[in-house]
């Protein structure tokens, strides 16, 4: 017995001479509470009175929200309409084969009196479903109208393998035609063809030759264009790196000013005395040589001048290390030398070139564990870190973040390097192409697209590996893995 003639039987009316109303309800309930298939029943005044457990899982409806209620039509529409139920407890049929269920309400061949129709229903779930559902009266003992029963079937599935079969049959007919027509046609061609074959012989091997050709052109524009990314990015620094010079030789030259006026103080003091050389023992002089000591404070300048001459030296250094550190950084050498290097070091200068433009937006946390030398070209991996680390930064808030960079090895062959940041994360649908040469998700001009690629083609030449995790809203984790000797030095 199907669920439909299951529904007939036990909604059928016949009841035993002289039984009582109440069994009856708790047979309903009980028959609602253990029915599998998605069932709801409204009373007369179209007010739910059953809606079993099925129902609540297809609907995501409980029955505390529907049960007492006319919203059941909630589960199913946007705006009030009538479902099929409320159809025939309305004795309103016509309005559902003229306009509700247009073509596709018929009388049901199992249940006497029922209705059923097939329809897809958006409000359902995320994508919407298709719900095969039938509804039937219920009547008392008496044959009198009491409410309406309605089941619901998910069959979407079933359609969407029903659209899938009509695709590819119709796909299959259209591939079958456009083979013959080919078949054909080449059929056509192939005497001709036998008699041109010197002749498409030769224009194959000029388009071969052209091709080859076009090749070389797009690698050599490919390696300007990845060249004029990393030259677009030091400049982009320049600023930045002027900036921090500027800060450093600011207060050197300010020292120095301060430094001329003490001179200038000590020379004064210095003329005293040796105008005081030949009058020594005259008070007033003597009294002259006392006030201005007091005035000038020799003894703090004696102190103050090697302070500012320390800090001085200090300045000029930083300027040196900056300076030193973007000439490493931005070599821009062709044919570079694989050599054995310490990424800790390259971490550090490559911090300390885009300092400006990471400082205003997060705060740098370095977690370095201990790793060995590896064998590398030091700048291109150099500028793999300055690209991530300028994107963390970008990838930041209004609020302030943390870039955590840290370093590790987990076993004698390989290390990593990993860059954390905190800010809005990379959204799932374009985790597979933040690889991909000119995507970017930046506003018209703001980027070329080709950080994230530039980054992942030099991370292969070292036969490494470039991972990365993401959750929106909560910051992004790049690693690199590199191995510790080169299979083949100075072979990409």
């Amino acid at each position: 017995m199907n669920d439909d003639q299951h529904l007939d039987a036990s909604l059928s009316g016949a009841m035993p001479a002289g039984a009582a109303a109440q069994p009856d309800v708790i047979a309903l309930s009980a028959f609602f509470d253990g029915h599998p298939v998605a069932t709801f029943a409204i009373d007369t005044q179209h007010v739910v009175t059953h809606w079993n457990s099925a129902c609540e899982q297809l609907l995501g409806y409980s029955a505390a929200d529907m049960v007492g209620t006319r919203n059941h039509w909630k589960a199913f529409y946007r705006q009030p309409r009538a479902c099929l139920a409320d159809l025939l407890v309305a004795d309103d049929i016509a309005l559902g084969e003229n306009e509700l269920y247009q073509g596709k309400l018929k009388r049901s061949a199992v249940i006497p009196g029922a209705y059923e129709a097939e329809d897809f229903f958006a409000n359902i779930g995320l994508d919407g479903h298709w719900l095969h559902f039938t509804a039937a009266p219920l009547r008392d003992r008496y044959g009198r109208l009491v409410g309406a029963i309605e089941t619901l079937r998910d069959v979407t599935e079933r359609h969407h393998a029903e659209s899938a079969l009509l695709k590819a049959h119709a796909n299959l007919e259209h591939l079958v035609a456009r083979r013959t027509a080919q078949l054909a046609e080449m059929n056509e061609r192939l005497a001709d063809d036998i008699r041109q074959r010197e002749i498409a012989d030769t224009e194959l091997r000029e388009r071969n030759l052209a091709l080859t050709e076009l090749n070389s052109k797009l690698s050599l524009a490919q390696q300007k264009l990845l060249q004029s990314e990393k030259l677009a990015s030091i400049g982009q620094l320049a600023a930045g790196v002027a900036h921090e010079i500027n800060n450093p030789i600011g207060y050197v030259f300010s020292n120095f000013g301060t430094l001329e006026g003490y001179l200038s103080d000590l020379f004064s003091m210095l003329d005293a005395y040796q105008e005081a050389e030949s009058g020594i023992a005259v008070p007033k002089v003597s009294q002259r040589l006392r006030a201005l000591r007091e005035q000038i404070d020799l003894d703090f300048l004696r102190t103050d001048i090697p302070l500012l001459m320390d800090e001085s030296k200090e300045g000029i250094v930083r300027v040196r290390r900056i300076v030193q550190d973007l000439k490493d950084f931005s070599r821009t050498d062709a044919h570079q030398e694989w050599v054995w290097a310490d990424l800790r070091q390259g971490i550090d200068t490559t911090l300390n070139i885009v300092n400006n433009e990471v400082k205003y937006k997060a705060d740098v946390i370095k977690q370095y564990g201990d790793i060995p030398d590896i064998e590398c070209q030091p700048s291109e991996l150099n500028q793999v870190i300055m690209n991530l680390v300028v994107n963390a930064a970008h990838a930041m808030g209004e609020e302030r973040g943390r870039i955590i960079l840290r370093t590790g090895s987990d076993s004698a062959t390989e290390v990593w390097i990993e860059v954390e940041d905190t800010g809005t994360g990379i959204a799932p649908e374009h985790l597979s192409r933040i690889f991909d040469p000119f995507f970017t998700t930046k506003a018209v001009g703001k980027g070329t697209g080709l950080g994230l690629s530039l980054a992942y083609s030099t991370v292969q030449k070292h036969h490494g590996r470039l991972d990365v995790r993401s959750t929106p809203g909560c910051g992004t984790t790049f690693r690199i893995t590199l191995p510790v000797r080169q299979a083949q030095a100075g072979a990409p």
